[in-house]
């Protein structure tokens, strides 16, 4: 009989990497970076209508100051 010896049946192994987390990850970075903008343009243009708002108030005032002291000063001319 002749001797042999049974060769190992060769295996492949299959490595396979996944990557979904850095997709992920900046997805949620975007979303994050959009809110903050999102957040201080709209902060930045409230301020900016608070001051319209605020010098339309004193521009208001001062007319009324300026109408007051024509009248006084009408009636001041007349001897009221």
């Amino acid at each position: 009989m002749a001797d042999y010896q049974e060769r190992p049946t060769p295996t492949t192994t299959i490595i396979e990497k996944r990557s979904g987390g850095g997709t992920t990850i900046a997805i949620l970075l975007l979303v994050v970076v959009v809110a903050v903008a999102a957040f201080f343009l709209i902060s930045s243009q409230t301020r900016k209508d608070d001051a319209v708002s605020s010098a339309a108030s004193q521009v208001g005032q001062a007319a009324s100051d300026v109408g007051d002291a024509a009248k006084d000063a009408a009636d001041t001319v007349k001897g009221n």
